[in-house]
């Protein structure tokens, strides 16, 4: 299965992915930053949006908002919680506005979507031409010198009588500007048990205890950069500030650390 399919396929899920993230805490902590350090102006287009649930926070501040992503299910989803939004069907690495905005966002890491250098790039310079002067560009990102092949992230769910456990990793190997993101879903109509859910191998083929667990098993193509690499990338566009991953307090990045939020001032 391709991963645009998975996406497609699955994109009712969508949600369910990422029920433990905070939206509301994410999309404040930027409009904090728009107010610090950006032109404070309320024109906002989110990258990558998905079904739009930090859209729907940054309208709930009062701001005019877009987004802009390549798979129409989750475009369907955007419009129908965000009916106020306007949402477009383009490819991040080389989108057009009519009208610049003053704020535009890319979470989740979605940044790394770009797949290769020569797009990153790409995308960078449309961000820059699509904002205002003095505008904002918010993103997270991980830095491939410090991704540990060896870890994931689980979280477990329930929707309409179904269990499901959702996993998803970093893995880079060693050289080269890509990176992978692996993404496993597991499905049963049994409760994942604390041991089987410490147990359970996502990144593997299920064993035979785990015959009744529907499973899903994908991996996307990411761009891999360094920080330094990346804030080469930006300098000529932006003043870039680069921030410790934490949307309750705005702290500088500690240089240790692999994930970051890089807040660009558009110059």
């Amino acid at each position: 299965m391709s991963s645009n399919a998975l996406y497609t396929d699955l994109s009712a899920y969508y949600d369910l992915m990422c029920s433990d993230i905070n939206y509301q805490q994410q999309s404040a902590s930027v409009h904090r930053l728009q107010q610090f350090l950006g032109n404070n102006g309320h024109q906002h287009l989110d990258l990558a949006c998905g079904t739009g649930p930090h859209v729907r926070h940054f309208i709930d501040l009062g701001y005019q908002c877009s987004g802009l992503d390549i798979n129409q299910p989750m475009l369907d989803m955007a419009m129908r919680r965000c009916p106020e939004a306007q949402f477009n069907l383009q490819d991040m690495t080389t989108f057009y506005l009519e009208q610049r905005v003053d704020l535009i966002t890319c979470f989740l890491y979605s940044i790394h979507y770009s797949q290769s250098i020569e797009r990153l790039k790409s995308c960078i310079a449309s961000v820059h031409s699509a904002l205002n002067d003095g505008g904002l560009f918010c993103f997270n990102s991980v830095d491939k010198h410090k991704i540990d092949n060896t870890t994931s992230v689980k979280h477990f769910t329930e929707f309409a009588a179904h269990h499901f456990a959702f996993e998803s990793g970093w893995h880079y190997g060693g050289e080269g500007e890509q990176q992978l993101l692996k993404l496993n879903i597991a499905k049963s109509r049994q409760p994942f048990t604390a041991s089987l859910a410490d147990a359970l191998p996502l990144f593997d083929t299920p064993d035979a205890g785990l015959q009744e667990i529907e499973l899903w098993q994908d991996q996307h193509t990411m761009v891999a950069t360094s920080f330094a690499e990346l804030q080469q990338l930006l300098a000529p566009y932006f003043d870039v500030h680069i921030f410790e991953h934490d949307y309750e307090k705005i702290v500088p990045w500690d240089c240790v650390s692999g994930n970051a939020l890089f807040v660009c001032v558009k110059i």
